[in-house]
């Protein structure tokens, strides 16, 4: 009988000590999982996609080894990206990346905690992105290339380069809400100083890019700001 209890507890020992190997190579193969928002489709995105994608190659993340990815689309709808971020949250996702200023706004407002890393030509202080550049606070960070605080120098250059367009075209993304309001706003202050009528097309796909430029031919804007 002792020797058969003392068989027992050693198998039992070595069953133990078989499975907690497997546990824990289960737990290691579990990778972290970025979720990636957009307010534009898949096709339109394809350029920033890999660009996402070689970034986190440099910096040794590769999908499908060491991290996953789950896209969400709105497909040039802001309208469903509270639905999608919400979806991403429940993921309980590693990182929300959010390249676009709708997105970001979108995503800010879904969680607190999940950290969201964005990115924005406007000021990200003046959308209540975060706090203030130099301390952005919570769980929001990011980049912004501050395009809308240079868009009047730029009518400004246009207007010197070309001196006898009186109409400017103005092609603006209505998709990103907040953005093209700001771009508008900047430019049509500064064109007033110049006496420049301003027509504002708006353009949230690269098909309607190439319609937007069609309708400027046929109305005859030789001259263009791009937001």
């Amino acid at each position: 009988m002792a020797s058969y209890i003392g068989r027992r507890k050693f198998l039992v020992t070595l069953g133990g000590g078989a499975a907690w190997p497997l546990a824990a190579r289960a737990q290691q193969t579990k990778v972290p999982v970025i979720g990636f928002l957009e307010r534009k489709s898949a096709r339109d995105s394809g350029q920033m996609l890999a660009a996402f994608h070689r970034g986190l190659n440099e910096a040794a993340f590769i999908e499908g080894q060491n991290v996953a990815i789950e896209c969400r689309w709105a497909e040039n709808h802001p309208d469903r990206l509270p639905m999608l971020v919400a979806d991403l949250v429940q993921r309980k996702v590693a990182v929300i990346a959010a390249p676009d200023t709708a997105s970001a706004l979108a995503a800010k407002a879904a969680t607190t905690s999940t950290p969201i890393v964005f990115n924005t030509s406007a000021d990200p202080v003046a959308l209540g992105l975060v706090a203030s550049f130099n301390r952005p606070g919570g769980n929001v960070t990011g980049i912004t290339s501050l395009n809308t605080e240079v868009v009047s120098k730029r009518l400004e250059l246009l207007h010197e380069v070309v001196p006898k367009a009186s109409t400017i075209g103005l092609l603006v993304n209505q998709a990103d809400q907040q953005l093209a309001h700001v771009n508008i706003a900047g430019i049509q202050a500064a064109s007033r100083s110049l006496g420049l009528q301003i027509l504002v097309i708006n353009a949230s796909s690269n098909d309607e890019i190439d319609e937007a430029f069609a309708a400027l031919a046929r109305q005859g804007i030789g001259a263009l700001v791009v937001t």
